[in-house]
């Protein structure tokens, strides 16, 4: 009799504790639903598509990336790919310049749905006839980019100038669209100092596999161990710095130009803000990569061209 009062007693007690945990699930479950309508977190992060995620340094300076652009096969290629870059990297806006006499609809196509057209401007400047490339002319036969970038640097001066100038510090990058770019190094260019150009090291570019600053022992800026054009005031490539914007503010004259040699834009721009010895060195002092200088292969199109000819390309209807 008493055994079986004693096993009456363990299932009354094993009922009230599944009945506890059941009523803090229950309690539990409640609190993810809003009574009055509103969303709860979970589905708030879900309708943002996730992105919140991704935001890991949602503060520093307004980093204003500068990328020239021309319609070619692989343009949406390559800005897709720096689009990804950008949403990861929250204190970045975008400063798209098209070599044009008016947007494109691909690039404002591009900028919607990336969920960029809040941080993001789309310029557009034409190069004069005399210094665009023609047929087979090698890259580097003319100055490319300069009225693209000069033009956005316009824009970035009224920009700061009308949205508190010198006392909200930003930071200026030329971003080329046919580099590849480690969502690390905007976090590196948040480090810019006022006054400052920031440098770092830029992969598989002059020849070399990797371009970089020369330190000495106390950090500072001695020169740079590029093998082609040594003799450069600063020879460095175009995504190895960046410039703290209070410099564009104070040297309006800073600029590219086409009247320089191949391979001084570079110097031709900073010669107005820095010397060498003042330049600050990040990404580690300078022992970190996170930025490479590669290029997509031009696209082998010879199937297409008699499509075109019979006016049926493959890719009418689609943007590619």
């Amino acid at each position: 009799m008493n055994q079986e009062i004693r096993i009456k007693t363990k299932h009354f007690y094993a009922v009230l504790v599944i009945l506890g945990f059941l009523l803090i699930y229950s309690l539990s479950s409640n609190n993810g639903c809003d009574s009055d309508g509103q969303s709860s977190p979970n589905s708030e992060f879900a309708a943002a598509g996730g992105r919140e995620a991704f935001l890991l340094n949602q503060k520093g300076p307004t980093i204003y990336a500068i990328t020239p652009t021309y319609a070619r096969p692989v343009q949406k290629a390559e800005l897709t790919r720096l689009s990804q870059v950008i949403r990861l990297s929250p204190n970045v806006f975008w400063v798209l310049v098209e070599d044009a006499d008016h947007g494109s609809e691909l690039v404002a196509n591009l900028l919607r749905r990336s969920g960029l057209e809040e941080r993001s401007v789309q310029l557009f400047a034409k190069t004069p006839t005399n210094f665009k490339l023609q047929g087979k002319d090698p890259n580097w036969l003319k100055p490319r980019g300069v009225e693209q970038r000069n033009k956005a640097l316009d824009w970035v001066r009224r920009e700061l100038a009308a949205n508190g100038g010198r006392e909200r510090h930003s930071v200026v990058y030329f971003m080329d669209d046919d580099n590849t770019y480690s969502s690390e190094l905007f976090g590196e260019m948040s480090k810019i100092e006022r006054n400052k150009v920031g440098v770092w090291p830029v992969g598989l570019v002059g020849g070399l596999m990797v371009e970089k600053p020369v330190l000495n022992r106390d950090g500072i800026v001695l020169g740079f161990n590029s093998a082609w054009r040594p003799e450069r005031p600063f020879p460095l490539d175009m995504a190895g710095f960046a410039i703290s914007s209070d410099l564009l503010l104070d040297n309006p004259q800073a600029q590219f130009s086409y009247e320089v040699e191949r391979g001084y834009q570079e110097s031709e721009i900073l010669r107005h803000l820095t010397i060498v010895h003042e330049m600050q060195p990040l990404a580690n002092k300078c022992t970190d990569v996170l930025v490479w200088h590669t290029r997509t292969e031009n696209p082998k199109l010879d199937a297409e061209k008699p499509l075109v000819k019979a006016g049926k390309r493959s890719d009418a209807g689609l943007e590619v």
